[in-house]
């Protein structure tokens, strides 16, 4: 009896493994559709088949749910969306679609870049009729290539509004943490932290902080739980699914894709610790985000040097729902890349530096102690370019080079001016410090005398306003996190006063961009152009809209929601 307990034990698991025994497994449920995922992609997409009058189901891996939306900025890129358009913002469908097709070239098939132009303002409609979110344009943060035809210098992104905890009630306790902590008392936008940067010499800087202290103080006063960026978002999708009437299935894991007569029936899950199979009238959409925290896939489809050490997704996101679309022959696309950005892998989790490489008074420097890049660039930029001169000239890691004064001026992370830095962050070797840029070259193993000529030639130029090398400043985007006080360009200012600081720059990201191959209306596909019937993926389980660049802020989030949102109304039958 037991030996035979073992074979069947063991034939169950093998059954899971492969998809070939799930009508075997313990029934779960029978849904419409059943969403893999719940993050913006996937709380979306069940929010819109519920408003077809689909029934529907949301299962999550993780504890918690929101999972990289949650603990992100939750910028939206969506080109002419009705926030944007209220606030008088000049956007136009033709210049959306002059940029985007500029930005992304010919990586995206032009049907998919239509399908997200045409149905984003809708999504963001849908969202803010079906749920308590509201929204807010970013004004001022540019496009990332505003200089593009039908690029916006004042922008196009929108973020959350301030949204009530409270109205959660206790799932606000299963909400996943975000990224960063909002300090204590305070509500801050994403938008408010180019200024909270500068609080300490700029006067909007101090009035910004001086504002969302005040919004923290109004809330309390009113008894709230006062959320903002991802956390925003995220709690502002799970109270519409929860009126919705839509559950969501916590530490519940995609194992494999259920097929039944070649077409996607469900999904076969572990729950719980125990399998079972959920099955899928319509279709299962995945929206299980990336591979960031899969170090085989890293190491298989990207270049190196790669870790999962260095982003900042949620640690869940290891490329499941990816791998069960591979396995029924899904085509993938876009698996080298990702949504990248310069991290310093401070203890604990990396830091994603955005202000920091931009603000006056630094420069990035590689191992040959050179400059190599526009520090202000786009953030994935910055990386490609990385990347792209580390075999001839290594730039894994690269090096933040600032002086005092900038310390002395600028909020660094969550480390306010003139405080010291925590010595752990020295201990790690991901900070250094001398008092000559002599000891600091050393001290961070780069030639010292490359560095000092390095440095001197960039003082130089930054007197002048000018970056002949790499024009950092040319750009209006490059403006965003500067210091308006400093002149004649704002970008750019000479590093002049010990002691000297190095930080340690590796190929961060906010996750990897590369998935399953989909069409215009979120269908997976095969290699060969067919679709996978009952099969759609939606956010980073599926190759980026955005093929290899990076249109704006919230590049990521912005298609995840509204990719989610058509594969719904696909599998609706109401697209």
């Amino acid at each position: 009896m037991l030996a035979g307990a073992a074979g069947a034990g063991l034939a169950v698991a093998a059954g899971v493994q492969q998809g070939a025994h799930g009508a075997d497994l313990p029934p779960l449920g029978t849904y419409d559709v059943v969403v893999i995922g719940s993050g913006a992609a996937g709380m979306t997409a069940a929010l819109t088949a519920a408003g077809q009058g689909l029934s529907c189901v949301v299962v999550e891996k993780a504890s918690t749910f929101g999972g990289s939306t949650a603990r992100s900025g939750a910028g939206i890129w969506i080109p002419n969306n009705p926030v944007i358009l209220a606030a008088g913002v000049p956007d136009t469908p033709a210049k959306a679609a002059a940029y985007l097709a500029a930005v992304v070239g010919p990586d995206v098939p032009a049907d998919r870049q239509r399908a997200f132009l045409t149905h984003g303002p809708a999504t963001i409609s849908y969202v803010m009729a079906h749920s308590p979110l509201r929204f807010r344009w970013m004004e001022g943060y540019s496009d990332y290539y505003p200089e593009l035809p039908g690029g916006l210098a004042n922008g196009r992104s929108i973020e959350p509004d301030q949204l009530d905890g409270t109205l959660l009630g206790a799932e606000l306790a299963r909400l996943n943490p975000p990224y960063m902590d909002v300090p204590a008392g305070m509500v801050v936008f994403s938008a408010d932290y180019k200024w909270l940067a500068l609080a300490a010499v700029n006067a909007k800087g101090a009035a910004v902080s001086a504002q969302c202290l005040a919004r923290g103080t109004a809330a309390a006063l009113r008894g709230e739980k006062p959320l903002t960026m991802g956390q925003a978002l995220a709690a502002g999708l799970r109270a519409g699914l929860r009126s919705a009437g839509v559950p969501v299935w916590l530490n519940t894991a995609l194992t494999e894709l259920h097929v039944e007569n070649d077409r996607v029936t469900g999904a076969v899950v572990t729950r719980d610790g125990a399998p079972g199979l959920i099955r899928a009238r319509r279709g299962v959409i995945v929206g299980s985000g990336g591979f960031e925290h899969n170090a085989e896939m890293r190491d298989r489809y990207q270049r190196r040097p790669i870790g999962t050490d260095w982003t900042v997704g949620a640690k869940e996101n290891t490329g499941d729902g990816i791998r069960a679309g591979e396995r029924l022959g899904a085509a993938l696309d876009l698996m080298d890349d990702a949504w990248w950005g310069p991290a310093i892998p401070i203890p604990g989790q990396p830091y994603f530096c955005l202000a920091e490489r931009t603000l006056p008074g630094g420069l990035l420097v590689n191992g040959s102690g050179r400059r190599f890049v526009n520090e202000a660039a786009p953030y994935s930029d910055v990386v490609h370019t990385m990347y792209d001169v580390h075999a001839t000239d290594p730039a894994i890691p690269s090096w933040l080079i600032v002086d005092q004064n900038y310390r002395n001026r600028y909020l660094f992370k969550d480390v306010l001016p003139t405080l010291p830095l925590p010595d752990a962050w020295y201990d790690s070797g991901a900070a250094h410090k001398a008092w000559t840029l002599d000891a600091l070259a050393t001290s961070i193993g780069v030639p010292a005398a490359a560095l000092r000529t390095t440095v001197d030639r960039f003082n130089s130029q930054a007197r002048q306003g000018e970056d002949p090398d790499f024009h950092r400043g040319d750009s209006a985007y490059d403006h965003y996190y500067t210091d308006p006080s400093v002149l004649p360009n704002p970008c750019l200012a000479p590093l002049r006063l010990p002691p000297y600081h190095a930080f340690r720059i590796v190929p961060g990201d906010l996750g990897t961009k590369g998935g399953m191959r989909t069409d215009a209306r979120a269908r997976v596909l095969r290699p060969d152009g067919s679709v996978i019937p009952g099969l759609y993926a939606a956010g980073n389980a599926s190759a980026a809209v955005m093929g290899h660049s990076y249109a704006g802020a919230g590049s990521t989030i912005g298609p995840a929601m509204t990719f989610g949102y058509i594969a719904a109304k696909d599998a609706a039958g109401v697209l």
